[in-house]
């Protein structure tokens, strides 16, 4: 049985991993998130009544709250998700991604090391410290037959990636100089339930029921590997308990569309399950906008390593996640999305009003 502490449960990745682990291990979870815009309790209500599970609404540069958590849970396991991740917002705001991406990850590493060296020599050779990371620290890739590995140079494009490669950095010094037990891994684009609505896919379908533009960048010919959520978190679990420490493991969906693409099959998919009142197609939405500076091109995960030591493989199909993820919005529409989107989500919890 695992303790696993695990930073931005509540956010969009990090609730899917706490959820997973939930519901498939009999492991112990410590969610910790500071509650931003993007961390959301209510994504993690179907498991928030386990026993196994608690949460603490803690900022990572908080050193003295992050002590007493390790002091009190005696983590095995740290999965750190907690992030500022949204490219636009680091363009518009880079100083927030310094504070949280570069130094809250160098104060929780050093709260692991300051733990980590006061266990026991059992303990210490089960403990941990698993980083997630993004595909976005190796820049863009140029040739079609390309693709990113776990030792291609590092190349960030934007404040967010810059911020990222920092963080993977010092986590691989704290290996290499003090000995902490640490993985990382770098992923491509995540989709699927639970994702706030700055991002693509969820803006997308969300722009589109309120009969809102569809805005794509440049002319949407940016490529990515779109990973389902479920598929990451099941990856991240077995990195976190079977992963050798100091490797890097990278994680990808096998799905290279365009953005253009994507916008066009989700567009169809609404089509089909909530066509609109006047008959016409979502994509009459689709408008096209100036493209964001030192927007990557290309992104794609080679992902053989991942699945010849861990025999990790994606389980769902670009075409079976997206229609997963189309459905659930629209499931969720009156509930979660209504509550991100008017910015209700948490307060009652929180104690700072409906």
């Amino acid at each position: 049985m695992n303790r696993i502490i695990v930073t931005g449960g509540a956010g969009f990745i990090g609730s899917a991993v706490v959820r997973h682990i939930i519901g498939n291990t009999e492991d112990h979870v410590c969610v910790i998130d500071k509650l931003t815009y993007a961390g959301n309790l209510e994504s993690l209500e179907s498991v928030s009544e386990d026993p196994r599970y608690s949460f603490h609404q803690i900022d990572i540069c908080d050193k003295n709250s992050l002590d007493e958590i390790f002091s009190l849970f005696r983590p095995t396991h740290v999965m750190h998700l907690a992030a500022e991740s949204h490219v636009d917002r680091s363009i518009d705001g880079p100083g927030e991604f310094i504070q949280t991406n570069i130094v809250g990850t160098y104060t929780l590493l050093e709260a692991a090391r300051k733990y980590y060296a006061a266990l026991n020599e059992k303990d210490r050779a089960d403990f941990r410290f698993h980083h997630i990371s993004t595909d976005e620290v190796y820049g863009d890739l140029e040739g079609p037959e390309d693709f990113f590995c776990e030792t291609t140079p590092y190349a960030p494009s934007s404040p967010y990636s810059a911020s990222k490669a920092a963080a993977d950095h010092l986590v691989r010094a704290w290996k290499r100089t003090f000995g902490l037990p640490t993985l990382v891994t770098n992923c491509s684009n995540n989709y699927g339930p639970y994702h706030f609505p700055e991002k693509l896919i969820p803006l997308m379908i969300l722009n589109a029921l309120e009969d809102k533009t569809l805005p794509v960048y440049g002319k949407g010919e940016q490529i990515r590997d779109w990973l389902y959520v479920e598929d990451h978190a099941r990856a991240l679990y077995l990195v976190a308990t079977k992963g050798v420490p100091g490797e890097t493991y990278n994680i990808g969906g096998h799905n290279e569309k365009k953005n253009i693409e994507v916008v066009k099959v989700i567009c169809s998919l609404l089509d089909e399950l909530c066509p609109r009142q006047d008959g016409k197609s979502y994509a009459e939405q689709i408008t096209y906008v100036k493209d964001r500076p030192g927007h990557d091109l290309r992104y794609a995960i080679d992902a053989d390593k991942i699945k010849k030591e861990l025999g990790w493989l994606p389980q769902e199909t670009f075409e079976s996640g997206i229609r997963k993820t189309v459905l659930w919005y629209l499931e969720h529409r009156d509930s979660w999305c209504r509550h991100v989107q008017e910015g209700t989500y948490n307060r009652e919890r929180l104690g700072i009003g409906g």
